[in-house]
């Protein structure tokens, strides 16, 4: 009787240190996604903060992530670049599209095309 108490007991302990294995703290998220999708969301709507005001956001999360040594999140630079050529700043469009294709390279047709588009404007393409 008491070997079958102690094999009982044996087999609850086992039990209970694989189950505490399994319970494992969660993996960090891949990504800093922080409000970014809101932002997107915002500028396809037309409503909510101002590109500036966007912008600044959008930088000071980059700049968060730098700081701890997180990653930026598909299309993060690509938006911030429509952004930044929304407010006339051309050039740092071009080097945050280049940045996205560089993390992204998936990303490389569809930044390529806003990339050539932003050598050689179409007639449609230039303001009005």
């Amino acid at each position: 009787m008491k070997m079958a108490s102690w094999c009982r007991w044996l087999w609850v302990a086992g039990c209970i240190t694989a189950l505490g294995a399994c319970a494992h703290t969660s993996t960090p998220p891949l990504y800093t996604w922080g409000s970014f999708t809101k932002w997107q969301y915002d500028t396809l709507l037309r409503s909510g903060s101002s590109g500036t005001e966007q912008i600044s956001a959008m930088e000071a999360q980059a700049e968060a992530a730098r700081g701890t040594n997180t990653v930026l999140p598909p299309g993060f630079r690509a938006h911030l670049g429509l952004l930044k050529l929304s407010a006339g700043n051309p050039e740092q469009a071009r080097l945050l599209w280049e940045a996205e294709k560089a993390a992204f390279p998936e990303s490389a047709p569809y930044m390529n095309q806003l990339l050539k588009r932003l050598s050689n404007p179409s007639p449609k393409d230039a303001p009005a």
